[in-house]
């Protein structure tokens, strides 16, 4: 049985957490104070995300969540995910995205939320990543290896991609020094995205509501992995 609703919450904030910290040049903002360069603002202007238009890969329980905080920002929100009918991305308010390829030169901002499975591994390869607008950012808060790093660093350090959030990387923890640790378009966290004092705290209770559910016999359906065992 998982947790899996425990830390959703959790990661769709990184999520949005990524793409304002981007957007607002909070880095580079940070540092021009604390180093005396208040005049060299007007030369960073951030962005807003108001108006801008995101696109969700994957429309599980933490794409779902980050589809409806970036709704409240104003964001419009695109959904590919193969597995999900449109007219549900539809009743959420979203629009529904069947070709990833078409889709992709139409993102300012692109947020991966899928599964590592064969299939999504360096789904963002060289060629996909080509078809992102240089001024779209790229947010990974799902697995490493979905992103091809070397072609990832490729379109950042060439500017052919604005930036990046990374939480998860192909190697964890990733070799330091690491190339796009390197890079000043790059936002990085340890894989603690979905680790955040409450999601703990959540993650423990519903072990517990797990354990006495199939102890009581009848477990909670939606937490159980082989679903064939439940008849």
């Amino acid at each position: 049985m998982v947790a899996g609703t425990a830390n959703s919450p959790s990661v769709a904030e990184q999520a949005l957490f990524m793409m304002l910290t981007l957007a607002k040049r909070a880095v580079e903002m940070h540092a021009l104070v604390k180093e005396g360069k208040w005049s060299a603002r007007l030369g960073k202007l951030p962005y807003d995300l108001f108006g801008k238009t995101v696109l969700i890969v994957g429309f599980g329980r933490i794409g779902t969540r980050t589809a409806r905080r970036c709704l409240a920002m104003e964001m419009n929100v695109l959904i590919y995910d193969p597995y999900k009918s449109a007219a549900e991305i539809t009743a959420a308010g979203c629009e529904p995205a069947a070709d990833l390829d078409a889709v992709l030169p139409r993102a300012d901002f692109v947020s991966i939320h899928c599964p590592k499975t064969p299939e999504t591994v360096e789904m963002f390869n060289a060629a996909r990543l080509r078809r992102m607008k240089p001024a779209a950012y790229l947010i990974n808060t799902a697995r490493g290896g979905i992103i091809n790093e070397a072609a990832l660093y490729d379109a950042l350090s060439s500017g052919k991609l604005a930036g990046a959030g990374l939480d998860v990387f192909e190697q964890e923890p990733p070799l330091v020094p690491h190339s796009l640790f390197e890079l000043p378009n790059v936002i990085i966290a340890p894989h603690v995205a979905g680790v955040t004092r409450e999601a703990v705290d959540r993650m423990s209770e519903q072990t517990a509501r797990n354990l006495l559910s199939a102890l009581d016999g009848e477990p909670i359906r939606q937490n159980v992995i082989n679903q064939d065992v439940l008849g």
